[in-house]
């Protein structure tokens, strides 16, 4: 059964800059379709993935998945492909959704009901706000005022008047998310000051193999601390407990929802929290992810809500909270052109 893919340019309704990379306009996202199923996954070069890997990956999984008479079991595929080509891990999310979708349409059934879960339990959504001029900043929090809680973008010299500039005008909650900035002592020393201004949890506040700096920082600060870049995969999860408090699993990153629902296993077994995140993405995989959130204890799923071209429709936000579709598989259909 062939892999059907196409690119899909990302427009962004926002320019959207992060500490460690330069400001984006445009993101690609990459739609595959397997005998029915729709997946669908955003590579960075973070992890070392581009569209071109991926096609590449794709063209070296096309004839292993011919090879499988039932793509139903899911598990088998996915464990082919991982033993086939190490990394990839967007390639194979949006191969791992394809499947999943296609299941749960030929099962009749919501992506949710797979797993026993109760979609009115799904968690109310961040909205993030990338890093620009503080006033800038605080103009993008006043377009989200439909949101209950925020994730702010640091990393810059900056930081302590963004959050102040963002304070003087709302006092919703904050995730702070430094995306490996900080150096250990400047994390404690910028921790210490945000303690004072609502914010919930860091993120990803200093390099992502510096577990000891991590540890360091957990140890001397009073917000919760959670890892995103330090942790991709379930086997990577038992090293981080009593160094964070949580981590955050996203699809494209750990390569899919069979790797993303062990990820939530391995965690609770190691008492740490988890946040469901994502990439810029379309609602292919927001929605997807959207389906793993009554498992998890914060969601950061407004992807799709950056982008101004998105092609499909999917999980919907009511005031905040996460609404997920109820037709058979992941949900999504496709915008009339």
């Amino acid at each position: 059964m062939p892999i059907h893919y196409s690119i899909i340019d990302l427009e962004l309704t926002h320019p959207f800059k992060i500490s460690r990379r330069p400001t984006d306009f445009l993101r690609q996202a990459i739609t595959v379709e397997i005998d029915g199923g729709i997946g669908a996954a955003t590579p960075t070069h973070f992890y070392g993935e581009t569209v071109d890997t991926v096609q590449e990956a794709f063209e070296i999984f096309n004839p292993i998945i011919d090879q499988f008479k039932d793509l139903d079991a899911i598990q088998s595929v996915m464990s082919k492909l991982d033993d086939t080509l190490n990394g990839n891990y967007a390639a194979k999310s949006a191969i791992d959704l394809a499947l999943h979708d296609r299941l749960a349409k030929r099962l009749g059934i919501p992506l949710f009901k797979l797993w026993g879960v109760d979609p009115s339990q799904t968690l109310h959504t961040s909205f993030t706000i990338g890093i620009d001029e503080p006033e800038q900043m605080q103009h993008k929090v006043a377009q989200a005022k439909n949101f209950p809680i925020l994730k702010v973008k640091l990393g810059t010299e900056h930081d302590l008047k963004i959050i102040s500039k963002i304070r003087d005008i709302t006092n919703k909650p904050i995730y702070v998310d430094a995306n490996t900035a900080w150096s250990p002592k400047e994390a404690i020393c910028k921790i210490e000051q945000l303690e004072s201004f609502n914010v919930a949890l860091i993120e990803q506040p200093t390099q992502a193999k510096d577990l000891l700096g991590l540890k360091f920082i957990r140890e001397n600060s009073k917000l919760p601390i959670f890892a995103d870049e330090s942790v991709n995969r379930s086997n990577g999860i038992p090293r981080l407990a009593g160094i964070v408090d949580g981590i955050n699993i996203k699809l494209s990153k750990c390569g899919g929802l069979l790797e993303a629902i062990r990820m939530i296993h391995v965690a609770r077994s190691h008492n740490l929290q988890i946040m469901i995140g994502c990439m810029i993405e379309n609602s292919i995989s927001i929605t997807a992810a959207a389906h793993l959130t009554p498992l998890a204890d914060f969601a950061d799923l407004d992807g799709n809500l950056l982008v101004s071209n998105d092609p499909y429709s999917g999980v919907t936000v009511d005031r905040g909270k996460l609404v997920l579709p109820d037709q058979p598989g992941i949900g999504i259909v496709k915008q009339q052109s």
